[in-house]
């Protein structure tokens, strides 16, 4: 099954577990954003086209991370003015999955709440548990690399956060040096551990990594 939607100004073909990167929109990480504008719904030999939208129709998508595009240079230049002028913009962007897509006016299913157990005595304090799942978490990821001398703010690498920046870590990726110097066969190792699908070479990490560094 799969859907057209429009969302900033743009139209995408979707299907369930698509990630999808479109324009900026206001929303956290793991929320549930409701995509409205449906031009086009198909499944299989069926297909209903809006006119201009499909009545009843909606895709819901789960948010990923916020994040920015790659710098784009803009130079104008006046002709015998002497006018010169260099500026740079990095277009914000979401990055979603989508998780379903309804018809006949169908509601987005609620999750459920996790259930808590009742404390046992012999359990940790609460506060101690979430620290040993990080660590827990942390510990199941074998370093790809040796971890250099330094640490790099590799969060300025557009589409990079706070937790990815942790799993980066782990692997032993901590600078910006390591970055530009990854082969083909470095990025293809990270993309399989980290389930990447080509982000790194589609972001242009490399790049952004010898920018950051005044390369």
């Amino acid at each position: 099954m799969f859907a057209v939607i429009k969302t900033g100004g743009k139209q995408y073909t979707v299907a369930a577990d698509d990630l999808l990167k479109v324009e900026k929109l206001d929303a956290e990480a793991g929320s549930t954003v409701t995509f409205e504008d449906v031009l086009m719904v198909g499944n299989g030999t069926d297909t209903t086209v809006g006119a201009p939208l499909v009545e009843g129709a909606s895709v819901v998508a789960e948010v990923v991370e916020q994040g920015r595009n790659r710098k784009i240079i803009i130079f104008k230049k006046r002709r015998r003015q002497n006018s010169r002028r260099r500026n740079g913009h990095r277009q914000s962007f979401t990055l979603v999955k989508v998780t379903d897509i309804l018809t006949g006016g169908a509601k987005p299913a609620k999750k459920a709440a996790p259930k808590k157990a009742a404390p046992k005595a012999d359990e940790a304090p609460a506060a101690e548990k979430p620290a040993a799942a990080d660590k827990k978490e942390e510990a199941a990821v074998e370093p790809l690399f040796t971890a250099p001398d330094g640490k790099d703010d590799l969060k300025k690498i557009s589409g990079v956060g706070p937790v990815l920046e942790k799993k980066l870590n782990a692997l032993g990726i901590m600078t910006y040096e390591q970055i530009i110097g990854f082969s083909a066969e470095d990025i293809a190792r990270v993309d399989e551990v980290l389930n990447f699908k080509g982000r790194i070479e589609r972001d242009n990490w490399v790049e952004q990594a010898k920018e950051l560094a005044g390369k």
